[in-house]
């Protein structure tokens, strides 16, 4: 089994920086794509971030510039960064990754993290 464990969500003072990480762990052979979604109250989920393995980032124009991703290859974990929170990025912050497990490649995702952000 594979598992992803979002951290780092909470109550966060607009202004201040947002810092998540994302591990996973289990019976991994190879991790391929990892990145994170956005789901707003009331609004759909949105992709905010995404990096390969080889350190590639990619991000939605939307929020280009906004966002920081990165991985650790040896912690099979991927983090996600923004200098400066306001209050439209609260939200639920979920991870996912594809990861090669049993002979096969899928798309794990993590339970997510709650940002709330205080003004």
């Amino acid at each position: 089994q594979v598992h992803l464990v979002e951290s780092g969500g909470g109550l966060v003072q607009a202004g201040r920086s947002l810092n998540l990480s994302c591990a996973a762990s289990g019976n991994i052979e190879k991790i391929g794509p990892m990145g994170w979604y956005s789901q707003a109250p009331g609004k759909q989920r949105e992709w905010v971030a995404s990096i390969g393995p080889n350190g590639k980032t990619y991000f939605p124009e939307s929020v280009k510039g906004q966002f920081t991703i990165s991985r650790d290859n040896d912690r099979n974990t991927v983090y996600l960064q923004k200098t400066i929170l306001t209050p439209e990025d609260a939200a639920v912050y979920y991870c996912y990754a594809n990861i090669f497990s049993g002979g096969r490649w899928d798309d794990y995702y993590g339970q997510g993290t709650q940002v709330t952000v205080s003004s």
